[in-house]
C-alpha cells in the first residue's frame, strides 16, 4: 500500500491572493476558494483523469490557509520549479519576478545553477535550470 502525497499546504495572511498568484505561476485552476481556504490543482487534472489515473499517481494540489503570525525565517521546505527545455529559463525566471515574486539570498553559492525567489509573501522556491524528464 501506498500513500499519496496529497496537497502541500501554505501558511498566508491572504489565502485568496497567494492562491490566484501560484495558480498563474504554475498555470493552474483554482476549485475552491473561500476566506479559511483555497485550493489549486493542475490545469490537466479533470473528472476523467481523476477516474482513469491510480489513486497513487495523482500529483498533489496546494492548499493556502491563514495563520496569523508572518513569516520570518527562511522556509525548511520549498518548491523546486523547472522550465522544460524547450523553455527560455530567463524569460520563466521575468516572468514569475513581473507577477510579484522577489529575488532572495539564502546563502546559496554563486552561479549555483537555480534562481532562488520568493512570492509575494516571501515563502522561497527555486527555478531550476531547464530539464526533459
Amino acid at each position: 500500500m501506498a500513500l499519496r502525497w496529497y496537497s502541500v499546504v501554505v501558511d498566508c495572511a491572504d489565502v485568496k491572493a497567494q492562491a490566484r498568484w501560484w495558480a498563474t505561476a504554475l498555470d493552474w485552476r483554482l476549485i475552491h476558494e473561500t476566506d479559511d481556504e483555497c485550493i489549486i490543482i493542475p490545469s490537466w487534472v479533470d473528472e476523467t483523469v481523476m477516474r482513469e489515473t491510480p489513486w497513487e499517481r495523482i500529483g498533489p494540489g496546494m492548499v493556502f490557509v491563514p495563520v496569523p503570525e508572518g513569516k520570518t525565517v527562511k522556509n525548511r521546505l520549498h518548491l523546486d520549479l523547472a522550465p522544460h527545455t524547450s523553455q527560455d529559463r530567463d524569460a520563466e525566471i521575468n516572468r514569475l519576478l513581473d507577477l510579484g515574486a522577489h529575488r532572495v539570498d539564502v546563502g546559496q553559492p554563486e552561479g549555483p545553477g537555480w534562481t532562488v525567489l520568493a512570492d509575494p509573501e516571501g515563502n522561497e522556491f527555486c527555478v531550476l535550470s531547464s530539464r526533459d524528464t
